[in-house]
C-alpha cells in the first residue's frame, strides 16, 4: 500500500513549485487559465489536489473563486505561504471522498493527478465525487497523459519520456495491472558537489481516453470537449496528453 502522505510530503512539496519555468511558465499557465476561466461560466471553482496552488492562484486572480481538496499536510502548508484560507479554501483529504459543497461549475483535476489513485475503483469514485460537487450542467475538467506503450521496445518494461542537462525521467510499466512507476533523477551542479543524483519515484495508474470516457459516463457526464493541450488544439493518435471537458447531465447518477 503506497502511502500518498509520505510521498507528498515536506520535501516534495519544497522542490515542487518552479517559479516562471516548466509547469509554471507563463506559456503553460496563460492558456490554462484562460480556458478554465470561460469553462467556469461565472462561478465557482473547486480544485481536486490542489496541490501548492499553481493553477489555483493565478485562476483566482482572473476573478474565479477558487476552493481546493489535498491530500497532503505538507502542499497545504506550502500553498498557505502564498494564500490565506480566506482567499482560497482546502479542505485536507481524499479527492475521491472528501465532499465540499454541490455549489460549483467546475472542478479541476490537473497536471496528470487522477493517475495518483491507483486502483480503477478510485478512479470512478473520483468521477462520482466530481459530480457530486457540481451544478446541474456543471463541467469536470481533467488533464492527463497518453500512455506510451507503443514506445515500449520489445522485452523492455520501460521507456525514457524526458532527457535533459540535469533530469532524466524513466517511466517503468506493469501492463497487467496498468501501473507506471515514473522514476525522476536529478543530477548535476545543483545536487552535492555535481557528481551525485536525487532520485525520487512516483507511481501512477494510467487510463486510457476510452476508459476515461466510460468513468465519466458511470457518474453522469459526457465527453463535451477533448483537445492535445490547453491550446485547443486537435487531439489525433498521435498526441502524448489531453486536456478532457466533462459537462454533467441534468440528472445525477449515483
Amino acid at each position: 500500500m503506497i502511502n500518498q502522505q509520505q510521498l507528498w510530503d515536506h520535501d516534495a512539496a519544497e522542490h515542487y513549485d518552479t517559479p516562471g519555468v516548466g509547469m509554471f511558465s507563463p506559456d503553460v499557465l496563460g492558456p490554462t487559465v484562460e480556458v478554465l476561466s470561460e469553462l467556469a461560466s461565472g462561478g465557482p471553482a473547486v480544485e481536486f489536489a490542489i496541490g501548492t496552488g499553481r493553477v489555483a492562484i493565478p485562476l483566482l486572480e482572473a476573478g474565479v473563486p477558487v476552493s481546493g481538496i489535498e491530500l497532503s499536510h505538507a502542499m497545504i502548508a506550502r500553498l498557505r505561504e502564498k494564500v490565506g484560507e480566506d482567499r482560497i479554501p482546502v479542505v485536507q483529504g481524499d479527492m475521491s471522498q472528501v465532499s465540499i459543497g454541490s455549489h460549483y461549475t467546475l472542478a479541476i483535476l490537473v497536471f496528470n493527478t487522477i493517475a495518483n489513485l491507483l486502483t480503477q475503483d478510485e478512479q470512478v469514485r473520483c468521477f462520482q465525487n466530481a459530480a457530486g460537487h457540481l451544478v446541474p450542467g456543471g463541467r469536470f475538467v481533467v488533464e492527463l497523459w497518453v500512455p506510451q506503450l507503443r514506445s515500449l521496445p520489445p522485452g523492455h518494461g520501460g521507456t525514457v519520456e524526458v532527457s535533459q542537462p540535469g533530469y532524466l525521467l524513466v517511466d517503468t510499466y506493469d501492463v497487467l495491472r496498468q501501473h507506471v512507476i515514473s522514476h525522476h533523477v536529478r543530477f548535476g551542479p545543483e545536487v552535492a558537489d555535481g557528481r551525485d543524483a536525487r532520485i525520487g519515484r512516483t507511481p501512477h495508474r494510467y487510463i486510457w481516453p476510452s476508459e476515461l470516457d466510460l468513468m465519466a459516463r458511470i457518474a453522469g457526464f459526457e465527453l463535451e470537449h477533448r483537445w492535445a493541450d490547453w491550446d485547443r488544439s486537435e487531439f489525433t493518435a498521435e498526441s502524448r496528453s489531453h486536456v478532457s471537458v466533462y459537462r454533467l447531465a441534468d440528472h445525477r447518477v449515483t
